[in-house]
């Protein structure tokens, strides 16, 4: 294992090594002394194994490709921003907007997660262990967020085709955000996301919501659910 230490190398420098790993590699790095620094190893696309040994600031492990990013700490806003594949797994807490736009890769945070957890994702899976705050999978277009806590205000507010799992109490639904029945394939679904997220929960246990589906196209009698 490489260790690149950030007490002693510049951030670029350290997201420059990580991005030039070539395709086919299977590489492991440890960041040390990160800080709470900002955009921590953004942009990767290989199959390389990353561990941050603390916590970030905003952006870590955005726009990840291919990569498994472990931080041994708490993230800022924005965490696995943007990502389109590979693995992301914060030990902590998360600020707001994590894994937002996701399109792909599982995000796991074992912690509580702010507001607008999972905004606009696009074929993402989040599991969170905790709590998560509101307005989160906010216009959440496809993809699976799984929560093991409780929910904020707003939940799925303008939800398109993402599916929400939540075991924990929620405070209120946005909208055109409903419950929907849990059938065998959804508990199927939700037993495999829980085994990579290194989480031990019964899905049965679990409430699934989704859309109502009457936001699709604007309608003038839904004016005031806009």
């Amino acid at each position: 294992m490489e260790t690149l230490d950030l007490s002693a190398l510049d951030l670029r420098a350290v997201n420059a090594t990580l991005q030039a790993v070539g395709e086919g590699a299977n590489t492991a790095f440890e960041i040390t002394n990160p800080r709470g620094s900002h955009a921590i190893a953004v942009g990767l696309d290989a199959p390389i194994q990353v561990t941050v040994k603390g916590s970030t600031g905003y952006y870590c492990a955005g726009m990840n490709q291919q990569a498994t990013v472990r931080v041994t700490g708490s993230v800022g806003p924005g965490v696995a921003e943007n990502m389109m594949s590979g693995k992301v797994v914060v030990e902590g807490n998360a600020s707001q907007y994590a894994g937002a736009t996701a399109h792909g890769g599982l995000l796991v945070i074992k912690g509580d997660a702010s507001s607008r957890c999972g905004i606009s994702m696009k074929g993402v899976d989040i599991v969170v262990h905790g709590k998560i705050g509101h307005m989160s999978a906010f216009m959440a277009q496809a993809g699976n967020l799984v929560v093991l806590g409780d929910a904020g205000d707003a939940l799925g507010d303008s939800l398109y085709e993402a599916r929400i799992f939540v075991r924990g109490a929620v405070k209120s639904l946005g909208a055109d955000c409903i419950e929907k029945e849990m059938r065998p394939e959804h508990l199927e679904l939700l037993k495999h996301l829980l085994r990579d997220a290194e989480a031990d929960a019964d899905p049965g246990e679990f409430r699934r919501y989704g859309s109502a589906r009457k936001l699709y196209h604007f309608d003038v009698d839904n004016a005031g659910a806009y």
